[in-house]
């Protein structure tokens, strides 16, 4: 286990108006799409974004694609508050999800069956045997053609491109001027490039846009990935995914032609350290 204790000062302020708080922060990772976490059950804080910024900054800071925070909610195990690295709050996290899941465990709130909610509505997660965490997405029920890719929203929206070697493409320069095109600079979309590698079974990189870089994996881009390049029969699926950060698998039962049900994604989550931050 790492201890890091970090200080961030506003340069908005004079020395004098000055005041630190200190908390305890938590790392996390799932296949490579690290977080910071705060347990924000007991004396919940606010950020602004300038903090966020700082907490994610690699180096100036912890470093993380994103920070979430492990809310009360009532009626529900916990609420999920995620904020994409550049400090703003974001659509959902997929990866994000599972990795709370497997914080709030650790924190000894541990079930069989978790009900969680996000930014996107009602989740469920459970415990596999294997120690992986199966995290239940949204419905889809629509997804568009865009040329030859695709666009479909699986809690936050997403932009599918199939391409041929994709382990060696420039993901950043393709997947920035994808996200900063006409059609997408206002609102932004998460790029995603995949490569059919057998049957059921693809390869994905993906840009993110909050992060504004390519991720070493991305929960919900996986997610609709699968979708895409499901095959055509309905009825219940499995599609193996390889991401730069590791296996992941996605679950779904296809309904119709672009509409799916019971979709969950499966994969690692697992605490990488905890320290203390003054802020």
């Amino acid at each position: 286990m790492q201890n890091l204790r970090l200080t961030i000062h506003d340069s908005r302020l004079n020395d004098s108006r000055l005041s630190t708080m200190k908390t305890t922060f938590y790392k996390y990772q799932g296949t490579g799409n690290d977080f910071v976490i705060l347990d924000n059950r007991v004396d919940p804080i606010s950020l602004t974004i300038e903090q966020i910024n700082k907490l994610c900054d690699r180096k100036f800071g912890i470093g993380a694609d994103g920070l979430m925070l492990l809310n009360l909610k009532a009626g529900y195990d916990f609420e999920m508050k995620y904020y994409n690295a550049d400090g703003n709050e974001s659509s959902m996290c997929g990866n994000g999800g599972r990795c709370l899941t497997k914080f709030a465990f650790d924190r000894g709130l541990q079930k069989e069956k978790y009900k969680f909610i996000a930014i996107d509505g009602d989740h469920e997660s459970v415990f596999a045997k294997n120690g992986w965490v199966h995290l239940k997405m949204v419905n889809v029920n629509s997804i568009k053609k865009h040329n030859s890719d695709s666009i479909l929203n699986t809690g936050s929206p997403h932009f599918i491109r199939p391409v041929k070697n994709v382990l060696t493409m420039d993901v950043f320069k393709e997947g920035h001027e994808i996200r900063y095109s006409k059609d997408f600079a206002a609102e932004g979309i998460n790029v995603n490039f995949v490569e059919a590698t057998d049957k059921n079974k693809i390869t994905v990189r993906t840009y993110e846009r909050g992060v504004e870089n390519e991720t070493l994996s991305c929960g919900t881009g996986v997610t609709a990935a699968a979708l895409v390049f499901a095959p055509t029969e309905k009825g219940s699926n499995r599609i193996e995914i390889k991401t730069i950060g590791g296996n992941l698998a996605v679950e779904f039962n296809k309904t119709g032609d672009s509409s799916f049900e019971d979709i969950w994604l499966c994969g690692p989550a697992e605490f990488v350290f905890k320290g203390e931050i003054e802020i």
